[in-house]
């Protein structure tokens, strides 16, 4: 009998394991007024037409040397006015705060702790696929335009041979920021907060950009070119989200309903 209770005992642990597992990866649904799905359908296609429109034009203008490109050396040789020891210092931070290196640990430890922390894990796995996507649509643009950097004797933090546009670690920043406050936001019913919450990405996708651009690694239209390419990757995660989880009164569930994850009154 003890043998067999001990048996029964794994067996509802390991079933009770892997009923926690299955839960995490059941996508929460969640009740919206129709207007208010609609309005996430249409902010999700303007954002990404607004995007597309805005990289192609600046796409064009760095091939044909023209239109916004004609700012580039301007804004460049403006900025090498402005440098001094203090704000290289603080450039140089900025930097390594959204490189290569730092930016991913960043990101892959909010991404692990919010999807063990968080009932279901839809949102952590939808930043981590806005990163990836971002990551690999750069690189893709990268060697088919293959533009120089500035001058590599007027970078000040080490000599960057690599092409230019867009800047990953400008499109990397943004999509970090954009995606994760929309996703974080996206769940409560306090327009004011997810007005400040954008507004503090701005404030960092503005640091990234300027950061980039003073140290001389690269043009303002290599930093336009990535903020575009994070507006058309938000606009996909919102619609793919709101597609996914988003029903209104009088729609069946297919899936689990999270309370915890539904809009706070």
């Amino acid at each position: 009998m003890a043998q067999k209770s001990a048996g029964s005992e794994v067996s509802e642990r390991s079933a009770g394991r892997w009923h926690a597992f299955h839960e995490k990866f059941v996508v929460e649904e969640r009740y919206l007024d129709p207007a208010d799905r609609r309005s996430l359908y249409r902010a999700s296609m303007i954002l990404a037409v607004v995007g597309l429109a805005l990289f192609i034009a600046t796409l064009i203008s760095v091939v044909q040397a023209d239109g916004l490109s004609a700012a580039d050396t301007p804004v460049h040789d403006w900025l090498l006015t402005t440098r001094s020891a203090a704000v290289t210092a603080i450039m140089i931070f900025l930097a390594v705060f959204f490189g290569p290196i730092a930016l991913p640990i960043i990101v892959l430890v909010v991404i692990v702790v919010w999807g063990f922390a968080a009932k279901h894990a839809w949102r952590p796995i939808l930043l981590a696929s806005a990163m990836l996507t971002g990551v690999i649509i750069s690189q893709i643009i990268l060697h088919i335009v293959q533009r120089s950097r500035p001058p590599v004797d007027q970078m000040l933090f080490g000599a960057d041979q690599t092409f230019s546009f867009p800047s990953g670690h400008v499109l990397g920043a943004c999509d970090f920021l954009l995606v994760g406050t929309y996703l974080i936001f996206s769940r409560r019913r306090n327009p004011r907060a997810a007005v400040f919450g954008f507004i503090g990405a701005g404030i960092g996708i503005i640091l990234a950009i300027v950061s980039r651009l003073y140290l001389g690694y690269h043009w303002t239209t290599d930093a336009l070119a990535s903020f575009s390419l994070s507006l058309l990757i938000l606009g996909g995660v919102i619609a793919l989200d709101t597609w996914r989880t988003a029903r209104i009164p009088g729609e069946p569930i297919t899936g689990e309903l999270s309370k915890a994850e539904s809009p706070r009154e």
